[in-house]
């Protein structure tokens, strides 16, 4: 059974049944990303991929990242958010999608819209889905998103 809602584009962009990472708390966005972005070039690690690297969020620590649609309330953490966020995008590490369901922060924002002009790689991004959302949805879930803003939940 699948669940519509709607939301915000604000990086609009469509997504075909792309995988669910869920944090319910906000989501420091250097903690989070950093470590694996800035090791990514080293060859004992050998991917070019996020693993989740903050601690104190247990509901991304060591999850793939990596073009996930991460659901999320907003971002927190320092105000590097939005270049950390331009950075991953850039090395084409970045999630797929993320999917707020309160308004976005101005860090993610600025991150998002950076990534979407100044790299190939768009990190699609929807706000405003609402707390219903964040409740419902579960890691490893499919998400479809559209262009304006719809969510599609299976």
């Amino acid at each position: 059974m699948s669940k519509v809602f709607k939301g915000r584009p604000v990086v609009a962009g469509k997504i075909d049944k792309g995988d669910a990472v869920v944090s319910h708390n906000g989501l420091n966005t250097l903690a989070t990303f950093q470590k694996t972005a800035l090791l990514h070039d080293i060859p004992i690690i050998g991917k070019d991929e996020v693993i989740g690297s903050d601690q104190n969020n247990p509901d991304v620590f060591g999850k793939l990242l990596t073009n996930k649609v991460i659901c999320l309330p907003q971002t927190i953490g320092s105000t590097t958010g939005g270049m950390v966020l331009y950075t991953v995008s850039a090395l084409k590490m970045a999630p797929s999608a993320m999917l707020f369901s309160e308004p976005i922060d101005s860090l993610a924002a600025a991150g998002v819209i950076l990534a979407d002009v100044w790299t190939d790689n768009t990190i699609v991004a929807v706000d405003n889905l609402g707390q219903e959302f964040l409740d419902y949805v579960k890691d490893g879930m499919k998400i479809s998103v559209e262009e304006d803003g719809t969510v599609t939940v299976e």
